[in-house]
């Protein structure tokens, strides 16, 4: 007997061009936490149908980017700075072993990472700055040469790039972040796996201190702001 499936509505690549660019507008912070979104003018800014944008929202939803909201939309979901840091702290240890299996192998990491972050940091385009960071720490993924790093990292990635988002919209050390960066490639490229290690776990943690305090003290302006 011949397999019945259901007939998919919509193409998938579309919703998820969709869920796509609504996760770069909610990273860069151009849809804030609280900002609602309504279905039909989604649709009409990217000139798509609404049944992509209803699927996107549905993923959205269950990845907890957005939240259901009284009356008509969603709203964009508030940063929750324990789960965060939670997040940061994986991410920590996969680079950690990521950077110290890179070492091992003297893998030669490319300079251009570097002089593109910078050009990005200087740019002040969150977009870009967030990408050249995910450039970075891939290429030290794929250094480690074990693919189930990457396939765990990615895992959390997408709340990890809001999170940095949301720092870099306020940071002042967004150059500074790739004078780190450069330290554990030269420690990777040279083969010194107890620097590499300890400099990445370092820089992360550092991120998530940061990230904390940075999200804290935004919370409680807003809820001294609510107050009044």
């Amino acid at each position: 007997m011949a397999s019945q499936l259901v007939k998919i509505e919509s193409a998938p690549d579309l919703v998820d061009q969709v869920y796509r660019s609504l996760l770069d507008a909610i990273s860069d912070g151009s849809l804030a936490p609280g900002a609602r979104i309504m279905q039909e003018d989604i649709a009409e800014q990217l000139a798509v149908s609404r049944q992509p944008v209803l699927q996107a929202l549905r993923l959205l939803k269950k990845d907890g980017f957005v939240l259901d909201a009284p009356g008509r939309g969603v709203l964009v979901a508030p940063l929750d700075v324990a789960w965060l840091v939670q997040i940061y702290q994986v991410r920590s240890a996969l680079d950690a072993l990521a950077a110290r299996l890179a070492a091992r192998a003297r893998y030669p990491m490319d300079p251009k990472l570097i002089s593109q972050g910078r050009l990005a940091a200087r740019s002040n385009k969150i977009k870009a700055m967030m990408a050249a960071d995910a450039q970075f720490h891939a290429a030290i993924y794929a250094a480690s040469g074990n693919p189930l790093i990457a396939q765990s990292a990615q895992l959390h990635w997408r709340h990890i790039r809001r999170a940095m988002g949301a720092v870099l919209q306020v940071s002042t050390m967004r150059e500074s972040i790739w004078d780190e960066h450069e330290a554990i490639a030269k420690a990777i490229s040279a083969g010194d796996e107890d620097r590499a290690e300890t400099l990445i776990r370092q820089h992360d943690e550092d991120a998530a201190r940061n990230l904390a305090s940075l999200l804290s003290s935004a919370l409680n302006t807003q809820a001294h702001g609510d107050k009044r």
